[in-house]
């Protein structure tokens, strides 16, 4: 009786054993892709002059220059990489006459606000 106790505790616990499992650690996922702080900018800058009521006539993301118009009055958005590489983005309608809030002003509003700002 006691061969025949240790040959089944042996046995159950070779069986038992062979059940335990061990994984390798997950290995962690891959983080999204960045995006560009001139490519969110330019995002920015183009949706919020379709917020400010601007019809959008050239969009050239190479030279970071949006030109359109609103009311008859031209619109022009620069952006520009600086040399220590921040980015510089412009607005200018010189020739409109909204005022209180004037289209810069909305432009701007509408640009922070897609910034998350």
């Amino acid at each position: 009786m006691n061969r025949l106790f240790r040959s089944t505790s042996g046995l159950l616990a070779a069986v038992l054993i062979s059940g335990c499992v061990a994984y390798p650690y997950g290995y962690p996922a891959a983080p999204p892709p960045a995006v560009s702080n001139f490519d969110r900018s330019w995002d920015a800058a183009l949706g919020a002059a379709a917020d400010a009521g601007v019809q959008v006539t050239r969009a050239d993301r190479g030279a970071g220059r949006i030109l359109g118009s609103k009311a008859g009055a031209a619109v022009e958005i620069v952006l520009q990489t600086r040399a220590d590489g921040s980015l510089q983005v412009s607005f200018d309608a010189p020739s409109s006459k909204e005022a209180n809030p004037t289209l810069q002003q909305r432009w701007l509003s509408a640009y922070e606000r897609r910034m998350g700002r």
